[in-house]
């Protein structure tokens, strides 16, 4: 599956022009439901072509503005490969998707710029985590939210031990075997190397040279990234992968036993089990600290549209909070410090939560994208800012 990083958030967040169109809907790994789908996603079509019409625009450019989108509609192999959410994103000649472990509401905006606040989740660390499972035989790297876990496209980890010292030491040809488990058992004993002048200190320094390798992969992939990973593997090879690791935010408890002998559903139900008390901890004590910095006459939090957007510009928010399914077009000149609202959307506006979050993110502050009932205040925004507002 792809993979959704800041950098092609990045991308996203600078890619505008006119009627750009952002898609969300959830979707299906098996079943039925599946094959409703691409039903569903027509019908986000239809309505993107009835809106599109109704600003005036032309059939014949409405067609060429939808026609990458059909082309994707009508690909039998895309629909067969989902995730639990789909993200796609469409002008004339443009199309971009995710299929994501994220379970999204249907959502249509057409607007100059693209709609990226349902991503939201997987950009912060308010249930997004990672996985790492390891073998000597295989190596996976698993996204994950609440809703399930999706493999990744490996680029440069070695996904054996065979394959990470191939060329390291072409005198010594290095064998071995994992032995075999007891019938269902889900741990292996140790391997068993074989070769020239091989003893059991070399089998761990083998291991740690393999692991560095993966590591050195799985920096250059979670670049920028603060959500927590978890490893999966024997027992004696997650310390081992321990003393190789340079990541910092690698969960302590790990998922001990053979990873080859689970499948994603299995690594996720036992990951979310490790990572879920540290989001949950990490909500409840962002929100507290809201509670307790925020009053009618604070300057260090606010649920104040006119006093976030800014802050947020000029990095000075330090948490946000903003709602799912929302959106308040406007537009903010930064030179001026201005901030214009509208009712709806007007040419050249775009959502100002979208606004905010992204530029929390891009300034190194921490964002939680909260369903409407649990935001503070009841309010649609609200923020801890790093200094006072008015310092």
């Amino acid at each position: 599956m792809e993979k959704l990083n800041r950098e092609k958030l990045n991308r996203l967040v600078d890619k505008s022009g006119a009627s750009l169109i952002s898609i969300y809907m959830p979707t299906h790994r098996m079943g039925r439901e599946r094959q409703q789908d691409p039903i569903r996603f027509k019908n986000l079509l239809a309505e993107a072509e009835k809106r599109l019409l109704e600003r005036g625009i032309r059939r014949p450019e409405v067609v060429s503005q939808l026609e990458c989108a059909h082309t994707l509609r009508l690909d039998t192999d895309f629909w067969q490969h989902q995730s639990d959410g789909l993200a796609v994103f469409t002008s004339v000649d443009y199309l971009e998707y995710y299929r994501l472990p994220l379970q999204f509401e249907p959502l249509l905006v057409i607007a100059d710029r693209l709609h990226l606040k349902p991503l939201l989740p997987l950009l912060s660390r308010n249930g997004h985590y990672y996985l790492l499972a390891l073998s000597q035989k295989q190596v996976r790297l698993l996204e994950g939210s609440l809703f399930g876990v999706d493999e990744l496209d490996l680029q440069d980890v070695p996904t054996s031990l065979r394959e990470a010292l191939r060329f390291d030491d072409p005198e010594r040809q290095l064998q071995y075997h994992t032995g075999t488990n007891a019938a269902g058992a889900v741990t292996g004993r140790p391997a068993v190397f074989h070769g020239q002048g091989v003893s059991k200190d070399d089998g761990k320094i083998d291991l740690l040279r393999f692991f560095q390798k993966v590591n050195n992969g799985i920096m250059e992939m979670l670049a920028e990234e603060q959500a927590p990973l978890v490893l999966a593997g024997v027992d004696y090879l997650l310390p081992i992968y321990k003393e190789a690791n340079q990541y910092p935010y690698l969960v302590e408890e790990g998922i001990e036993g053979n990873p080859d002998e689970l499948d994603a559903a299995q690594l996720h139900l036992q990951a979310w089990k490790i990572v879920e008390p540290t989001f949950t901890a990490d909500q409840r004590q962002a929100l507290r600290r809201y509670h307790e910095m925020s009053s009618a006459e604070s300057q260090v939090a606010s649920n104040k549209l006119d006093k976030i957007i800014p802050a947020a510009f000029y990095g000075r928010v330090e948490t946000l909070f903003v709602a799912l399914g929302s959106q308040i077009w406007g537009e903010f000149e930064a030179g001026k410090g201005k901030l214009k609202l509208y009712q709806e959307y007007q040419p050249g506006s775009q959502d100002l939560l979208d606004l905010a979050s992204i530029q929390t993110l891009n300034n190194s502050g921490q964002v939680y994208a909260l369903q409407p009932e649990d935001m503070p205040d009841g309010a649609i925004i609200a923020a801890v800012f790093r200094y006072s507002y008015e310092g």
